[in-house]
């Protein structure tokens, strides 16, 4: 199974938990992760599988106004920014593509909090993959920051642990191909 993670992140939390999500698919075949700003580069076709997450703001998905206040925060506070963290997100990336057809699944990074209070990106993310023709073969999945901005003890393991799940269940709802002794 060939697999594409794409994330966006701001502080490096979104990043951590893609290459965590990362270690988890590759027990089920090749896996890419890229930034947002490299996924263009993608045929997505050539995948089985595409993992979409980003960072949760202002109850969604980033905008280029919400990356901005990322910027300034990360002046003010005790973070570092991601070198592409002003750039395009994947909001727009997502608007971008054509339809097409495929499994994919979505993720975020947010406060931890009630959902109700902090919203959740990938809800976002996963309406416009099935939108965009997608099948998700999982429910979207949240993985929490702390007040600091940092991602959660134990949350990466639970990321790697998600990716795991993806692929046994993308694994499973692949078509089989019959073989030149079936025709």
């Amino acid at each position: 199974m060939r697999t594409l993670v794409v994330y966006e992140s701001m502080f490096g939390n979104t990043r951590h938990v893609a290459d965590a999500i990362a270690r988890g698919l590759a027990s089920a075949g090749t896996v890419s992760t890229v930034p947002v700003t490299r996924a263009d580069d993608e045929d997505l076709s050539g995948y089985d599988l595409v993992v979409v997450g980003g960072p949760t703001h202002v109850h969604g998905m980033s905008r280029a106004s919400t990356r901005r206040g990322a910027v300034d925060t990360a002046r003010t506070q005790d973070v570092t920014l991601e070198p592409d963290a002003a750039s395009e997100g994947v909001r727009e990336w997502l608007g971008a593509l054509p339809r097409t057809h495929g499994k994919a699944a979505a993720f975020d990074t947010r406060a931890d909090g009630p959902v109700l209070l902090t919203g959740t990106a990938s809800k976002g993310i996963g309406r416009k993959l099935r939108r965009l023709g997608f099948e998700l073969v999982a429910e979207s999945e949240s993985f929490l920051v702390d007040k600091e901005s940092r991602l959660e003890e134990g949350e990466a393991v639970r990321a790697e642990r998600w990716g795991r799940m993806l692929a046994q269940r993308a694994g499973s709802t692949r078509a089989e191909t019959p073989s030149a002794l079936d025709e």
